[in-house]
């Protein structure tokens, strides 16, 4: 069971007072951080030019190996929540956030690569999971996002945002989970452990 939003709002206080500001999110420091502050004013960064080519995401010919793929990245069974015959549900690192979710193909393919076949299965795993997380005590809603920027084996975002905070909403919810004090230990284990287990319901074995 996720904690109350009474219970995140006491743990934030507790961490930076009732007037207090979270910490900034590390996505400050990145190149693709599209605001930075002149004079005092946020403002947008001024653009680079356009690349000759597209950089080469992971995975892709000519990036860097894909540590989806590779035994070697140190993933493990153990570090999966539930499978089936070619689907992988893995929790994302424990921040702020609720409960962040990552649905990937065991096969080395891309969103646009998916037949009819498997974009149906991704279909109804998407709803599936996404059902099961807003069924948790504490999140308020589920935000289902492809990026693909970043590595061309095909992962799937399932980002559980707490319920009941009205600043926390939209795209933005996802900044939170590097700002929030971390969400504790049980909760986060037992969310997995639910998802999982309801999940095989529907398809594929519960791994935790």
């Amino acid at each position: 069971m996720a904690e109350s939003a009474e219970d995140l709002y006491a743990r934030i206080v507790e961490q930076v007072g009732a007037d207090g500001h979270l910490p900034m999110t590390p996505a400050q420091g990145w190149d693709v951080f599209p605001w930075e502050v002149v004079d005092g004013a946020m403002v947008p960064k001024v653009l680079a030019p356009p690349l000759a080519v597209e950089a080469p995401r992971e995975g892709d010919p000519g990036g860097k190996a894909c540590t989806t793929c590779d035994a070697s990245s140190g993933r493990t069974p153990k570090t999966l929540l539930w499978e089936n015959d070619d689907w992988i549900l893995r929790p994302v690192a424990r921040g702020g956030l609720p409960l962040i979710l990552m649905l990937e193909t065991k096969e080395h393919v891309d969103f646009t690569d998916l037949d009819d076949d498997q974009a149906a299965e991704l279909g109804r795993l998407s709803l599936w999971v996404a059902r099961i997380m807003e069924s948790l005590d504490g999140i308020g809603r589920t935000h289902v996002m492809r990026i693909g920027d970043g590595s061309a084996h095909l992962h799937i975002w399932f980002v559980g945002r707490p319920e009941r905070f009205g600043g926390i909403l939209g795209s933005f919810a996802v900044e939170y989970d590097d700002m929030l004090p971390q969400t504790p230990l049980d909760p986060w284990l037992a969310d997995q452990r639910t998802v999982a287990r309801k999940l095989a319901q529907h398809d594929g074995r519960a791994l935790i």
